[in-house]
């Protein structure tokens, strides 16, 4: 990995933050997608290695400028980790379109759009892509309908790019953690902010859920793995001779796995136990 650059977008916390510093040891340089100066010279602080770069995932001119960077660097690119996600949660029934826009914009869109600027050095160098998905991709999870669409919808993109990169000499991996212990799951985490979300009709209706969605985060963060184990699978599908086309990882997501294929009565009924609902 020296003299080699990996580029990771979403990288001021959790998962990409732990991606980052763990590449940065391994001796290559990170080219680390933020969106504020505060967060990039956290970053900085974390290893020599670490080059913050302004990437908005949902913005093409950042995604075209961070592009024309790392090609300038006279680095050849190892790789690219599609990390940068955000967690839409609520009734579909009254979620703001806006929002589902938005949770498409930066998990999917943002993803294509960033492998798409990046695929021609990529080419160069017979480099690699890594999704970062979620267990959620396999099974639709209640009131958190946004995230999962979302997930489902990467875990297909990552599918196909792979199949249409196959001749070409450049692998594709999914990493599909269940909980992880990030930041993710804390934005907006009060029963104050669902009710400035939500109308109060819908809270008339689904009430109830607002505290089942506040019990499901708090969990998640609760029993969630850390997010170096998350790091290190990136880094083997980055590294390995044979990297895999999933990776899913931890216990829940082997679990979540098998809840799928179950019929739909019965994995209906388990999915509102595991909530409260």
């Amino acid at each position: 990995m020296q003299r080699s650059a990996v580029v990771v977008t979403g990288a001021s916390s959790g998962i990409g933050a732990a991606t980052a510093e763990l590449l940065a040891r391994e001796g290559c340089v990170v080219f680390a997608g933020v969106r504020n100066d505060a967060d990039a010279a956290k970053l900085a602080a974390l290893h020599e290695l670490i080059r913050p770069i302004r990437l908005d995932v949902t913005d093409p001119v950042s995604i075209e400028t961070s592009a024309r960077a790392v090609r300038s660097s006279g680095l050849s690119l190892l790789g690219l980790v599609n990390n940068a996600g955000v967690a839409v949660t609520g009734p579909l029934e009254f979620l703001p379109i806006d929002d589902l826009r938005r949770q498409f914009e930066v998990n999917v869109f943002g993803a294509v759009a960033v492998s798409q600027a990046f695929l021609p050095t990529l080419r160069a160098q017979r480099g690699r892509i890594v999704f970062v998905g979620s267990v959620s991709g396999r099974f639709a999870v209640p009131f958190i309908a946004a995230y999962s669409a979302s997930k489902f919808a990467l875990r297909a993109v990552a599918d196909a790019m792979r199949m249409e990169l196959s001749t070409s000499g450049i692998s594709v991996s999914l990493v599909e953690p269940g909980s992880v212990r990030t930041p993710i799951w804390r934005k907006g985490r009060s029963r104050e902010e669902l009710a400035r979300r939500f109308s109060p009709q819908a809270m008339a209706y689904y009430r109830h859920v607002a505290d089942a969605l506040l019990r499901v985060a708090e969990r998640e963060e609760r029993i969630g793995m850390p997010a170096d184990r998350v790091s290190r699978a990136i880094l083997h599908a980055l590294t390995t001779r044979k990297p895999r086309a999933h990776y899913l990882l931890g216990a829940p997501a082997r679990l979540g796995s098998i809840l799928a294929l179950l019929p739909a009565s019965l994995h209906d009924r388990l999915m509102l136990a595991s909530m409260r609902l």
